[in-house]
């Protein structure tokens, strides 16, 4: 038997993948992360499925479940949103399960910076702007960040940066992205992405913390900083270029 982490993706339900919706129907336990999971992939679950939901649970009581099952003989949908790789706690239950000897596989997910892209119509990578992307977070009381992680340090590159789980703290977000970024740079908010309540704020360094007050965000969301949010007049990617395709022929 085996314990799937499927990533449940940002939160529209149809932006799950067909492997995890057919892992989901066929699991006669489901572990799923509260109101993070939309109800809809709920009811993809099998008739009379075992549905755990792990919000109030602790990581231990969680990984319990899943061992208890996994002796049992069932196989396990463990719904995480979002895509497992990013912020998840899988690595955690994982090192569990490894000691315990219960097999699992991870179910790739549509990941909420991808969603919140999308909702701003902007791809994240543009020619002579910026070709890399920075996924990060910020330091909290519970989990601090390691040393050279910090904002200004990862700003420095100039790279466009995708900030998670830091709407609440967005005016040291704004402090500290001033030096690398410029108070000018544009920034955009996106809360909620792919969902009916989907929030999407626009600014810059200098503006969006006043924004994100006023629309009472402080959760569920994503903030991207970069040039390539108002890129004009840049070059065509050589990919698709007609000098290349004169040069292929």
């Amino acid at each position: 038997m085996t314990v799937h982490f499927i990533g449940a993706g940002p939160g529209a339900a149809d932006l799950i993948t067909v492997r995890g919706q057919r892992i989901i129907g066929r699991s006669p336990v489901c572990l799923y992360a509260g109101s993070l999971v939309p109800a809809e992939l709920l009811a993809m679950c099998p008739e009379g499925a075992e549905i755990v939901d792990t919000a109030r649970l602790s990581l231990d009581e969680i990984t319990d479940r899943l061992i208890a099952a996994d002796r049992a003989g069932l196989d396990v949908a463990r719904l995480h949103s979002g895509d497992p790789s990013i912020y998840s706690a899988v690595a955690e239950q994982a090192r569990r399960l490894d000691a315990a000897g219960v097999g699992y596989e991870i179910v790739p997910g549509v990941p909420a910076f991808t969603a919140a892209a999308a909702a701003l119509g902007r791809e994240l990578t543009v020619p002579g702007v910026s070709q890399s992307i920075v996924l990060t977070r910020v330091s909290t009381l519970s989990t601090a960040m390691p040393p050279g992680e910090d904002l200004a340090t990862l700003g420095a590159s100039g790279a466009t940066l995708v900030i998670h789980l830091a709407a609440h703290r967005i005016d040291q977000v704004a402090e500290e992205l001033r030096a690398p970024y410029g108070g000018d740079c544009p920034v955009a908010v996106v809360a909620f992405a792919s969902r009916p309540d989907e929030i999407i704020l626009r600014g810059t360094v200098d503006s969006i913390a006043a924004q994100v007050h006023a629309a009472g965000v402080t959760k569920t969301a994503v903030i991207i900083v970069g040039r390539v949010l108002s890129a004009e007049g840049f070059p065509d990617s050589y990919l698709y270029s007609a000098s290349r395709r004169r040069t292929d022929h």
